[in-house]
């Protein structure tokens, strides 16, 4: 099992290798879209609605980037992706950005090839059980059956929980959500675990929600982020810097309401015009036009209205900012100074 993995990871590392020196941005611009990895579907995060089209959370930053890059937030040929399958399609090329509720460590950065331009989430691992089953605490569930996606962080730090507590659990090896929440509605697991913002996703699906209870243990850390191929940097830094430019949004008052009156003269914070592109030449530095920041927060507007708009406390997934918030706000939210 263990060359089996080390293979994989070497196949992937090697794929990345291959597509590393392509000049990312030309083959968009040719291409007329973007090829973004997502979800193969998590409501506030990403799934198609009732017509087809897709949106939430992590397809905000899907958008923004295409709207940076094309001008046109709806230039985005969406890829399903599993936890398996995601690295593979990143390495080859068949997608340019992954942005799927997906966790930075060091092994996917360094020995997998990829480059994580910044966290859009931070996270981390928890657990949810039919309120029916009587548990308060993950230290309650020794010998209980969990569901658990292959191919992610969630079953290292499951195995890890399980062993530091010397209890012990028998997987149910799920790909995709959409497989855990059947399978764990009908009790073929006790247990689902997976991103805590996952799993108030899944629950708000459910028809009733309130039979089900997320456990206040969380066990790991999850800086889930959107990532591309180590080699291209010139690609990298488009993705790094707008999600930097709905952060920086956010923290300076421009939404999708006010940023084409911001844009359309210089005002009196000069951040606020070299985000905008009023002043100085930031657009040109990224191969992009002076107003690629105005296109990006118009798509879909700041961190904030898309957070708030796809996950937020007023909607069905019912997720506070926690750690989400702005670090003025007393939060972990940061981008780096537009200047």
């Amino acid at each position: 099992m263990k060359k089996i993995a080390i293979l994989g990871a070497m196949t992937v590392a090697g794929l990345s290798a291959g597509v590393a020196s392509a000049a990312t941005l030309d083959d968009v611009k040719a291409r007329g879209k973007l090829n973004c990895g997502v979800t193969t579907g998590l409501v506030g995060f990403a799934a198609p609605n009732a017509n087809g089209e897709w949106e939430g959370f992590d397809v905000g930053v899907c958008r923004a980037v295409a709207a940076a890059v094309l001008g046109d937030p709806a230039a985005v040929e969406f890829v399903p992706t599993t936890g398996k399958t995601r690295f593979t399609a990143l390495a080859s090329g068949e997608i340019d950005l992954l942005a799927r509720n997906t966790t930075w460590t060091f092994s996917r950065d360094v020995d997998l090839g990829f480059e994580f331009v910044g966290v859009n989430y931070y996270d981390g691992q928890g657990f949810m059980v039919p309120k029916e089953l009587g548990v308060s605490s993950a230290k309650e569930l020794d010998g209980a059956t969990v569901c658990i996606q292959t191919g992610t962080t969630t079953e290292l730090n499951l195995a890890d929980f399980f062993r530091a507590n010397n209890i012990s659990y028998e997987p149910v090896p799920i790909e995709t959500n959409a497989e855990a929440q059947p399978l764990y509605l009908e009790g073929a697991c006790d247990v689902y675990t997976t991103d805590a913002s996952g799993l108030a996703a899944t629950r708000a699906a459910f028809e009733n929600p309130g039979d089900h209870v997320v456990l206040p243990e969380i066990i790991s850390k999850e800086p889930l982020g959107p990532l591309v191929r180590h080699g291209d940097n010139q690609w990298g830094d488009i993705a790094r810097w707008t999600l930097n430019a709905l952060i920086a949004a956010e923290e300076l008052g421009v939404t999708s309401a006010n940023v084409a009156e911001l844009a359309a003269a210089a005002g009196s914070n000069p951040e606020i015009n070299r985000l905008l592109g009023t002043e100085g030449t930031l657009g040109a530095m990224l191969g992009l036009d002076a107003d690629w920041a105005v296109k990006a927060i118009a798509a879909g507007g700041n961190y904030g209205e898309l957070f708030e708009k796809n996950i937020g406390e007023n909607t069905p997934i019912g997720l506070a900012r926690g750690l989400n918030a702005q670090w003025t706000e007393g939060g972990l939210l940061y981008s780096p100074p537009f200047r």
